[in-house]
């Protein structure tokens, strides 16, 4: 069955706040794919997954309907709660039964939310509602991330990383399909035409706030809080103080370059 971690309203908020939209490497990947592979712009596109619709609305600038969906309510809340074009709208159903026809959907999306699915009965779903030639883009950034900032972007990223490893430690074990760059999940896409591309690397402006508010938003963080708030709170706290100190800055607000590395599977019905 699907994995469900990210159902309360607090957790909704602080991801609708804090997690940032598909990057602009990435955009350009997905969007020379489609290029490639069709004639005509998609008519309908669903978003699944879509928590609070970073990824949605980066698809509604480009396509003529966008339905996210999710199977938390509370992140559909806080998806319909932020601005959005007139061309999207959001359901709330898993992922594994989605309410669209037979060959319905041009193009079928998932950012970062894949390996919480089941697989095998997502991919039939997908088979299910995608159209002859519609295509399926399913990615999620991994933890391979950086930070840079000046000249201390070595120790700055020491100290980030010092903190997920300690994270990782509480992550479900479904966050091994995105350690294995989503091997997995391209292997189950039904289509013979497809392919898995694994170094899109993408600058995201942050600040040292969005940076912390990141790492409250995961799930393994998520998971620390419930087995031990206190530790999990001064977790954030230490982590943003040891930032703040090796970049000789005070301002939680200080710009910086968070690097991510994207994993995207790409077919074609």
């Amino acid at each position: 069955m699907a994995t469900q971690m990210f159902e309360g309203r607090g957790h909704a908020e602080v991801y609708q706040k804090y997690r940032f939209a598909p990057g602009k490497e990435l955009q350009q990947t997905i969007l020379a794919y489609l290029q490639g592979k069709r004639a005509n712009p998609a008519e309908l596109v669903v978003d699944v997954g879509c928590g609070s619709g970073q990824g949605t609305h980066f698809l509604a600038k480009h396509f003529k309907k966008v339905v996210g969906t999710d199977i938390s309510e509370a992140q559909i809340q806080e998806a319909r709660k932020a601005p959005s074009p007139p061309n999207v709208s959001y359901l709330v159903c898993p992922a594994e039964e989605l309410p669209f026809e037979d060959a319905s959907v041009d193009l079928l999306t998932s950012f970062t939310a894949a390996h919480w699915f089941d697989i095998e009965k997502f991919m039939r779903e997908a088979n299910r509602v995608v159209k002859p030639g519609g295509c399926v883009v399913l990615s999620t950034y991994t933890v391979d991330m950086s930070l840079r900032y000046g000249n201390c972007s070595e120790k700055l990223t020491k100290v980030f990383r010092e903190s997920w490893d300690l994270l990782l430690k509480y992550s479900h074990n479904r966050i091994k399909l995105v350690l294995e760059d989503y091997e997995e999940i391209f292997e189950a896409l039904p289509f013979p035409d497809k392919k898995r591309i694994t170094d899109i690397f993408d600058k995201i402006p942050m600040t040292v706030a969005g940076v912390i508010g990141y790492l409250e938003s995961v799930s393994p963080y998520q998971a620390f809080m419930k087995n031990d708030p206190e530790a999990a709170k001064s977790l954030l706290q230490e982590t943003e103080k040891r930032m703040l100190e090796t970049m000789g800055v005070s301002s939680p607000e200080t710009p910086v370059e968070f690097w991510v590395r994207h994993v995207c599977v790409l077919g074609c019905k």
